[in-house]
């Protein structure tokens, strides 16, 4: 039986991720409709986070980046960046979740699909 070799016209070499991950401290709430992610990531504008819902895993990233117009003095703070996963039931409905950012708070709330919400069963008399 012939084989086909196939070749790469392009080839890149492989990247690894250097960066120090922070974990952004969370609280997480819920009720009959919802779950509500609420985490800290002081200095993350909106253009530099990504919130990704995948099957059933969450994942936040955020990226800070150090004030271009100044010259550091003095650094602190041991990375610039978040990371956090959060393994997620599939019964949230991935179209009706939303995120807001203000002040450095992230809030995502995750609604619920109509299988997973509780619902009273009328009983009739026999």
């Amino acid at each position: 039986m012939k084989q086909n070799i196939i070749k790469r016209d392009e080839v890149r070499p492989e990247t690894v991720d250097t960066r120090q991950w922070e974990t952004p401290p969370v609280d997480i709430h819920e009720n009959d409709d919802e779950l509500l992610l609420i985490a800290d990531l002081p200095g993350v504008a909106p253009d530099q986070l990504k919130v990704n819902l995948e099957s059933d895993q969450l994942t936040i990233e955020g990226y800070r980046s150090p004030p271009e117009d100044r010259t550091a003095l003095r650094h602190e703070s041991p990375s610039w960046d978040y990371r956090r996963s959060f393994a997620i039931p599939r019964i949230f409905d991935a179209k009706k979740v939303n995120a807001e950012l203000k002040d450095g708070v992230l809030t995502l709330y995750l609604t619920k699909g109509q299988a997973a919400k509780p619902r009273q069963i009328p009983v009739k008399a026999g």
